[in-house]
Formats: structure tokens, sequence, C-alpha cells
């Protein structure tokens, strides 16, 4: 595979800039896709590009780690993620989505903190979460995942191949517990409601009662107007009827004799019957006018019953407006519809939550019958898990290990209904117990190499850094602690920093730590210098021609 591609297939940290931090003035470092060793001396710097390290993942700042106060401190990591399936972690944060992504840090000298992810600035908690999908950190003191429920659950359903069987428990568990909301919700409105049922009658009829009707209100206020002014009003029309039709003088006279003339002198006068027609037409537009005033006129006339009548009918709407706070007599009718609804609910609350309770008891069923496959399934995987632990512990010089895993029936999470411990002894006449409980802090350490060799065979996983964890091992078990962290890099990118030249010698790319006048620096080296680093780690500062060739051998070359 060229170069190019290999890069592309893997999650990683491409590059690592660090400006002003404790003993680092500036380090630049790009790392290679496999296995990255890190070497130096003790006191040289490797924790302090490891709290960089930290501090690009989200730790805690901390001001006095700046050494020239006069600038701010910098750490800027480039991140080629886009295998890690990782958009809607972004998403979820609010955080633009980009495969080459740059995470920066920096702290002012006044011990201020920014983070900014792709130039976006973003919380603190938000960069410690998404720095958990990038990068994983093991060391002999961080090892505390092993204690964490959703690590063991995952290990155990990524060797059974649980994916789509805890996706379908997972839509099942998510409907079930929806069901029972709503369950709750009914439950808490049907007492309500019953609580209340007195008074929801009593509320829905008496608008019922009221026989309301859209528009209603305005035709009564229009009706009470012109009941109010009806003297008035008819002396108007009176006085348009008589102006109208009054056999002297009245208009439609009037114009039937302007008519008459035209017509007289409509043979000799061309545009007499134009003139006819247009006056023929006022006429029929006034007959109207005259036969709509009379008619309102017979109509209209003070009623001092019908006025009571109105002014009743409008008290009655202007009350319940009031009472009921309500703008419009549409508002009136939808409270109406509304009360009658929950009348409704609650005379058929039994038949709903029958309904819903029976809802509850399949979605019951289907997310048992299907916490049961993969209690089954994580049972059946668990002995295979195991031993391919165990298998991986002889192999790094802990051959009495014994390594078990036990899956108990728990209440239901999102996971499933089961609770997965891992149980861990080094010696064989000690029965296993909880690993966290137990274990030392090297044993953790390669207890975890162990697990994330086997996860890295079905999983992405992000880049894993091993800070010194295998301290205290030599000769064959270090050779062999190399190979399994070797075998590690093919499928993931790690960095490795290290006091073991057997472990050294199988990286992609060699960086030593050193200090020079009083400031911590880190250069690649070449495979000349590799050698001399190996044989130094090897015999210490002497470097005699056995310990070159035993380098030399180490490095195969």
């Amino acid at each position: 595979m060229a170069n190019g591609q290999w890069l592309k297939a893997k999650i990683m940290l491409r590059r690592l800039v660090v400006e002003n931090y404790a003993l680092i003035e500036h380090l630049e470092i790009e790392f290679d896709s496999s296995l990255n060793i890190i070497t130096g001396e003790t006191g040289a710097g490797k924790s302090i590009l490891m709290g960089a390290l930290a501090l690009l993942l989200g730790a805690k700042n901390d001001s006095t780690a700046i050494n020239d106060t006069s600038r701010a401190c910098v750490v800027e990591g480039e991140f080629d993620i886009a295998r890690l399936g990782l958009q809607a972690a972004f998403e979820e944060l609010d955080i633009e989505y980009e495969d080459e992504t740059i995470i920066r840090r920096t702290i002012s000298p006044s011990g201020k903190s920014r983070a900014f992810v792709n130039d976006q600035p973003v919380q603190l908690s938000d960069l410690k979460q998404l720095g958990a999908y990038l990068i994983d950190i093991h060391s002999q003191h961080q090892n505390l995942i092993l204690s964490s429920p959703q690590f063991r659950i995952r290990a155990i359903d990524t060797i059974a191949g649980n994916e789509k069987l805890l996706e379908e428990y997972g839509k099942a568990y998510i409907a079930l517990q929806q069901a029972k909301r709503e369950l709750s919700e009914l439950q808490q409105a049907a007492k309500r409601n019953a609580d209340e049922e007195d008074w929801l009658r009593h509320q829905a009829e008496e608008l019922q009662k009221a026989s309301l009707r859209v528009g209603e209100l305005e035709e009564l206020e229009q009706e009470l107007r012109t009941l109010e002014n009806a003297d008035t009003i008819s002396e108007a029309l009176q006085r348009v009827t008589q102006s109208l039709d009054e056999e002297v003088t009245g208009v439609l006279t009037t114009l039937r004799e302007a008519e008459n003339s035209l017509r007289r002198v409509s043979e000799n006068y061309g545009s007499a019957a134009e003139l006819i027609e247009r006056l023929h037409s006022a006429s029929v537009e006034l007959k109207d006018i005259s036969a709509t005033t009379a008619s309102d006129l017979e109509r209209i006339e003070a009623n001092p019953e019908l006025l009571d009548a109105v002014n009743s009918r409008l008290d009655l709407i202007y009350n319940l407006q009031r009472k009921h706070r309500c703008e419009g007599i549409e508002e009136l009718i939808a409270l109406r519809d509304k009360y009658a609804e929950q009348l409704s609910a609650i005379e058929h609350s039994d038949e709903l939550l029958a309904e819903c309770e029976a809802k509850v008891a399949e979605c019951e069923k289907v997310t048992t019958a299907l916490a049961l496959k993969l209690h089954n399934a994580r049972l059946k995987s668990s002995p295979a898990l195991s031993e391919a632990v165990e298998e991986i512990l002889r192999t790094v010089g802990m051959a009495d290990a014994k390594f078990r895993i036990a899956v108990t029936s728990t209440q239901p999470t999102l996971s499933g209904a089961d609770s997965v411990d891992f149980l861990f002894s080094a010696n064989s006449s000690v029965e296993p117990r909880p690993i966290e409980k137990i274990a030392s802090g090297g044993e953790l350490s390669r207890v975890m190499l162990a697990l994330k060799t086997i996860l890295a065979q079905h999983l992405a996983l992000p880049t894993i850094i091993f800070d010194e964890i295998d301290t205290g091992i030599s000769g064959r078990t270090a050779n062999d602690v190399g190979d399994i962290i070797s075998r590690l890099a093919e499928s993931m990118q790690v960095i490795d920093i290290t006091h073991s030249p057997q472990v050294a010698s199988k990286g992609s790319r060699h960086f030593l730590v050193y200090k020079e006048q009083s400031c911590t620096h880190i250069r690649p080296l070449t495979n000349e210098e590799r050698v001399e680093e190996i044989a130094k780690m090897l015999s210490g500062d002497t470097i005699t021609e056995a310990a070159l060739a035993q380098a030399k051998h180490l490095l195969s070359l």
C-alpha cells in the first residue's frame, strides 16, 4: 500500500506542535501512522510531553507551566479522523466536522484558557469529550477504564459481534421507555381530570347551553346599535322614501317626466335613446333604494322587549368572555370544544389506559427477549475473550494469570440487562476478583494491552499512547511485549514512551526527547542514531561494541 493510502486508512495524530509549555520553547513532531517510539533519559521531558497532550485533550490548565510569561502557551494537534465515524459526535457538540481536524488549546499568561476545533471556539467540556474519541492514553496509573461498566460491556459485545443485536435492542428499549412515559403521563392526566371532572362538566355545560355561534357577537352589537337608535333611523328612512316616492315632487316622478320628454324628441335627437337608457337605469336603482328603505322602515321601530333580549344575550357573552379570559366568541367556542374533549377523555380513560398498558407490556416482551439474546451472546463469547486475554498475558510474562468475565443479569439499561465484570488473578492459586480491586498498575497495563490488541482486530480505535507500561520487564518478556505492540500498530497508530530497548527496536519511527540549555527538545532519529540510542539503553552512557551489536540485532540491521 502506498504511503498516502496507508495514512488515509488509519485514525491518527499526524502532527503535534507545542509552544511555551514548561521546559518546551518550541516543539513540532510529525508522527508515523504505525508505531512511534519515544525514548530519552529520565528528566529529559517525556512527562512534559504527556502533559502537553493532556492539555490538548481538555485537561485542566496550569498557568504555572508557562515558561515565558510574556506570551501564551499553545498546543496544537492535527488529526486524520476520516475512518472514525465521528460526524454524529461533532453534530451533537455543534462543531463543524472535517476529516482533517485541527485542535488548538491556548493559555494566556494570566491563566485564561481557550480551545478551538477547526478554528471554532469550543467549551473545555466539549474538548474533553471529543478528545476521548481521538487519543487513548495508557500508563500504569491511567487504566481506570477497566472499572468502567460501559467499556467492559463494549469489549464483550465487540467480540460477540453484537452490533446489530444491540441496535435492535436499543430501539426496543427506547420504545419501551417512551411507552412507559406515555402511560405515566396518561395516568397522571386521568387522575387530574378525574379530580376536575365536576368542574369541567359544569364549565362545558355552561358553554354548551350558551349555543355560541361564530360571528354572533358582531351581529348582536350591530343590532343593539340599531335598536338603541330606532327613532332617529326611522325618521331618516322616512325622509329618503318621501324624497324618492312623493307623487308630485319625488325624484322618481321627476325622472319619469324627464324620460318621457326625451322620448318625444327621440326621432329628431340622436342621443335621446342613450340618455333614456341611462335615466332608466338610474330610476331602477333608486326604486330599489326606495323599496329597501320602505322595508327597513316597517321593520325598524322602537322595541323595548327585543332591545332587552339583545342586551341579555350580549351580557351573557361578555360575562363568559370575562370569566374564561377569552378575547372573542371564537375562543369561547374553542374552549367549549376543549372541555368536551377532556370530558370525553375522562369517560374513555379506562380504554386508553388499557391500550397503553398493553403497549407497554408488548414493548417489555420484545425488550426482554432481545435482552436475553444479548445475555446469551455475551455468555457464549466470554470464554473466548478470557482465553485470548490469558494467552497474551502469558506472552508478556504473566504465565499464571487468570482472567474471567462475569455476566450477571441486572435491571435493563440502554446497553442491555447485564452487568459485566472483569475478574483477575496474577496467581493461579488465588481465585479471580474484580480487576480494579486487585491488580497492580503494571498488571492493569498489561491487561489493557491484551484487550486493546484483541479489540483492534474488530474496531477502528483511536490513537493509543503507552506511557512506560513496560516498566519492570526485560529480556524475552520485553521483546514479547514489543511484538504485541508492533502487531497492534499494524491496525492503528501507537505512540509508545519506553525505557525498554527491546520495545524501542520495534518502532517504525523513533523520537528522542532530550534536554539542551534547560529546554526540552524532540527529534526523529536516523537509522544510525537509532542503533546508538538503543545501544545506550542496553549498556548505559558508555556504549560498548557488544551493545552496538545487540542493538543492530534488535533492529535487524
